[in-house]
């Protein structure tokens, strides 16, 4: 049985935003009584339903799990990881007065490190190059945070960013990510430690739910991989290699429509995350190389698994 949550939050996941009304569309949006994937401002509102809701600050959650693995020049690639993820969000209505209408997402997210043989949240994992018993930190960023507007990056009017095969439509993305360290010391131009990744997204879902303007989301199917650097709390000590992982997942319809282990991991580890973040929060946007560096610090403190 899955746990059902209590409490205030929990009215708000589980229906406190039932009543709460779709607001008018922007001009542009619509055609022939659908969203309109030809202008700008539909583009918008389509995408805004993909990565949440068209009402405001209803929250929305992904999940989705899959495997980690390793690969060094001269190896066979070790399974090192199953890995199981969560991200809460919910979108707020903005104006910019230079790039117009927009959207605001706020969110936080989870990825648990597991052992592939039993299927436990790892608190230690024994380094199969090193020898070292370390201990694993799994990913808790807060913020992930994003906007977008009807005009977009460099001035160009925002687009669909997919393609619609007649009842279904698909969005691709790829984010290479090369940025500086945070770990690492100011001279990362003359010595190297900069942060090198790449991040690759698809969607996919139904079209006529996703131009469909009495309905404020819509159900997509989600395929996160990432390529990266060594995760720091692996102490691979400068060897070769990357960590790559591959899943698959979905937005889900309510919160406890995850495993039993994500659910007990929250209610246990992360309560925050619970809900996302205020739809008014500025803070910078977290990455797992901050959250280590703060753990580190002292300005954050890991779960106490016993």
């Amino acid at each position: 049985m899955k746990r059902i949550l209590m409490g205030a939050a929990a009215a708000l996941l589980l229906g406190g935003t039932a009543n709460a009304q779709i607001p008018a569309f922007p001009d542009g949006a619509l055609k022939d009584g659908k969203i309109d994937l030809d202008s700008p401002e539909g583009a918008l509102m389509a995408m805004r339903k993909v990565q949440c809701s068209l009402i405001e600050a209803k929250p929305v959650t992904y999940y989705w799990f899959g495997r980690a693995f390793s690969r060094r020049m001269g190896e066979r690639d070790k399974l090192l990881f199953h890995v199981e993820g969560m991200n809460i969000r919910t979108c707020t209505t903005v104006q910019d007065e230079e790039r117009g209408l927009g959207y605001k997402m706020v969110s936080r997210e989870l990825l648990l490190y597991k052992d592939p043989k039993t299927g436990e949240v790892l608190n230690t994992w024994e380094n199969p190059w090193t020898g070292e018993e370390v201990q694993v930190m799994h990913v808790a960023n807060d913020p992930v945070n994003h906007s977008g507007y009807v005009v977009g990056r460099g001035g160009q009017p925002y687009s669909f960013a997919g393609d619609v095969l007649d009842d279904r439509f698909q969005m691709s993305f790829t984010v290479p990510l090369f940025y500086s360290n945070p770990l690492a010391s100011e001279y990362q131009e003359e010595i190297g430690g900069t942060y090198h990744a790449t991040e690759m997204f698809n969607f996919l879902g139904r079209t006529d739910e996703l131009t469909d303007p009495t309905e404020d989301t819509t159900d997509v199917a989600v395929g996160w991989a990432r390529m990266s650097d060594w995760l720091p709390w692996m102490k691979m000590q400068g060897r070769d290699g990357v960590i790559y992982m591959h899943t698959a997942g979905r937005k889900v319809r309510d919160f406890n429509d995850m495993s039993e282990t994500m659910l007990n991991e929250i209610e246990t580890h992360y309560p925050d995350y619970k809900m996302p973040p205020p739809v008014n929060d500025n803070r910078k946007n977290v990455t797992s190389w901050m959250y280590y560096k703060r753990v580190k610090e002292g300005t954050e403190t890991l779960p106490d698994r016993g």
